[in-house]
């Protein structure tokens, strides 16, 4: 590549990635997004580690920009760091296209398909570690292709330290990038041995390079010897500590997630596919073939190794995720973790697409002499290819006025007495409030405390001091107390409790399922999303409870608004269940408990009038609400109410167990509630006769 051509390469990739992050600031999220960015933005914020692999590159990034940048909150700015990352693979990806096949179009249709996809754009706004790995991606496939037009051996040599300097960094994020680099390294390793270019001396250079790339690293143990994070994960002051966090081995190395069955090989990689279709198109699809069909051929070969070797690259990466993802895909949570992976295959299929798209062009300009049709052509697909994606996902991944996981948290944190202590669990609660409380400071007289984490051995002996005012009688929760056999001392949840009985203590979202020793002498009482431990001596009030909790948040989501893969969702979905617990609760109460037959009355009756209440304030809401309402209201009627108009007890039963059987058709008890169904009818239609007849005689 000449040093015009270089210059005006430089430029242009300077421009597109200036587009793209134009983009993306107009629809970064203004605060909290959902998923691990609570917990990766308190981590840079505390200057803690993140979960395994601790990701320190990210985190030294995060921080220098929560310091450096004079606006907005810290979730914003780690928001619009991940934006500024994902605009620089952009303009890598252009690089790595415009270097092997010298067309502008070719590196915009590859920058642009995937920059705009729906998969890349959301991710790239957030602050994840997703936008960081497609930099290395892009970033590797550059030097890839500037190794392979390297004309003198010190270039190459210097390509390739640089190279191995790049490989050992991208591993400080993202793991998935080594199968990437397990391609890589042996390609250019066999590239330099032929050249008769790979010396013992070299090859040592190359090692020291990649070691010098992991020193990041080094991070992970300096935090946890200062241990002056209030929120951090694992203890790396070890070496056995630091490999542990390092090989993920609490989540189960090459895994997505611990004990996790998930969909077989094939489902994945059918679904990767029909994802990939819907999110570049396929007309990108057939141009990336293409690429491959043009490797394959024998005319105009030079190109061919570095096409294949991305080919290969995108296989080994969807065979070997496709192989460990053990999440069921089925779930649209469970999709929206696994698919955020499959950016870095499309990032290669991009790549070759717009290989593909100059190797036509260059094709048809042979056959045609140079005809000035196809230039304009080859524009014409660049431009309306990338045009097609930003129009038909600039709505779905404007974040612009997106609040509502940081709603959730905020909701959840004000509605806590003074004092409280909060029972964590999964990531949606933890990860969020975690945020508010530590970066935003808000409410710091309540204690957050992580189920899941007390039954690690490193979480109580290193964050305890970071918790005033609870008591935690031994170093590490277990449903079993006493001494373990490695000498650790375990406590259970009814010590715990009976031991910070001077606190009011609630559980975000549900009580680990191995630990039932609570139910000795506590009960759970609902409180919003949330539940109170509440001692069992204590009286359960229906009416007070209802007025206690009656309007604990303020929610205004519409129910089912958003797409059920997000975290946007859970929250919301959580929000909307929310408001109807208390009355479950009570209508629990009232089919369970060992109580007097005027008390059940009242359960029932307290239980109804919520429901109808809840009911008739919303003209939308989660499909459960009618079956439970349906319920209550046959309840009702088998009271024999003096206040309650019989017909209208039967017709609201018969109506809301309709309405749940036409929207709830995957429920198990379906045949039988229709079968109740054309029952309560005939019920309504005698006691809609009776009262003609008594109507009649009345006249006469």
């Amino acid at each position: 590549m000449g040093a015009a051509a270089g210059a005006g390469a430089g430029g242009a990739a300077g421009a597109l990635g200036a587009a793209v992050a134009a983009l993306y600031a107009a629809t970064l999220p203004p605060a909290l997004p959902g998923g691990d960015a609570g917990e990766l933005i308190t981590a840079a914020y505390e200057l803690g580690v993140a979960h395994p692999p601790g990701y320190p590159l990210f985190t030294l990034l995060a921080k220098l920009v929560i310091g450096l940048f004079p606006f907005g909150s810290a979730a914003y700015r780690v928001n619009l760091l991940c934006g500024l990352l994902g605009a620089a693979a952009a303009s890598l990806l252009f690089c790595t296209v415009f270097r092997l096949s010298g067309s502008y179009a070719g590196g915009i249709l590859a920058a642009g398909v995937f920059s705009f996809s729906r998969l890349t754009w959301q991710w790239s706004i957030a602050a994840e570690v997703f936008s960081l790995n497609n930099l290395f991606v892009g970033l590797l496939m550059a030097l890839t292709a500037h190794f392979e037009e390297a004309s003198t051996a010190k270039e190459r040599s210097k390509i390739s330290k640089f190279g191995a300097f790049c490989c050992g960094l991208s591993l400080c994020n993202q793991h998935t990038i080594v199968l990437y680099i397990v391609c890589i390294v042996p390609w250019v390793l066999v590239r330099l041995f032929r050249k008769m270019e790979l010396s013992l001396g070299h090859l040592l250079k190359l090692g020291l390079c990649f070691l010098a790339g992991l020193l990041p690293y080094l991070y992970l143990p300096a935090s946890s010897y200062l241990n002056r994070a209030r929120w951090t994960w694992g203890d790396q002051t070890t070496f056995q500590g630091f490999l542990t966090h390092f090989l993920r081995e609490e989540y189960g190395t090459f895994n997505l997630a611990k004990a996790e069955t998930g969909s077989s090989m094939r489902e994945i990689l059918v679904f990767q596919l029909t994802q990939m279709k819907s999110e570049l198109s396929l007309a990108v699809l057939t141009l990336a073939l293409v690429a491959c069909l043009s490797a394959a051929l024998p005319t105009k070969r030079q190109k061919w190794p570095v096409i294949w070797l991305f080919t290969g690259m995108l296989c080994v990466y969807s065979l070997f995720f496709a192989w460990r993802a053990n999440l069921d895909i089925t779930k649209p949570l469970f999709l929206g973790v696994v698919e955020r992976f499959w950016m870095q295959s499309n990032a290669a299929v991009a790549v070759l697409a717009g290989l593909g798209l100059a190797w036509l062009i260059s094709l048809g300009n042979a056959a045609l002499e140079n005809s000035r049709a196809l230039p304009c052509l080859e524009w014409l697909s660049a431009i309306a290819l990338v045009t097609c994606q930003v129009c038909a996902n600039y709505s779905a991944c404007d974040q612009s006025s997106n609040y509502v996981v940081d709603n959730f948290a905020r909701n959840l944190l004000s509605s806590m007495p003074t004092g409280a202590v909060i029972l964590l669990r999964g990531d949606l609660p933890g990860n969020a409030l975690r945020y508010v409380h530590y970066c935003e400071g808000m409410r710091p007289d309540i204690t957050l405390v992580d189920q899941e984490m007390m039954t690690y051995e490193w979480y109580l002996p290193k964050l305890a001091k970071h918790l005033p005012g609870i008591y935690f009688p031994g170093n590490r929760w277990n449903p079993v107390e006493g001494v373990l056999p490695d000498g650790t001392l375990a406590f259970n949840l009814h010590r715990f409790l009976k031991v910070n009985k001077h606190k009011e203590v609630f559980v975000c979202i549900g009580l680990h399922e191995g630990d039932s020793t609570w139910r000795k002498s506590y009960s759970l009482w609902p409180w919003g999303t949330c539940e109170k431990l509440v001692p069992s001596e204590v009286v359960f009030d229906p009416g007070e409870w209802i007025r206690l909790t009656r309007n604990l948040y303020n929610w205004t989501e519409d129910y089912g608004r958003f797409k059920p893969s997000s975290w946007e969702a859970v929250a919301n979905e959580e929000m909307w269940q929310a408001r109807m617990k208390t009355a479950f609760f009570i209508f629990d109460l009232a089919e369970t408990a060992s109580v007097t037959a005027e008390t059940k009355s009242q359960l029932y009756t307290f239980a109804y009038t919520l429901y109808k209440e809840i009911i008739n304030s919303h003209p939308k809401y989660p499909v459960n609400w009618h079956k439970n309402y349906a319920i209550a209201c046959e309840r009702m009627l088998r009271l024999h109410q003096v206040d309650v108009d019989p017909e209208a007890l039967l017709s609201e039963t018969v109506k809301h167990f309709l309405l749940y059987t036409e929207k709830a058709e995957d429920d198990p008890q379906r045949q039988d509630i229709l079968q109740a169904v054309k029952h309560l009818k005939k019920e309504l239609q005698v006691l809609r006769k009776m009262k003609k007849k008594d109507l009649k005689q009345q006249a006469v």
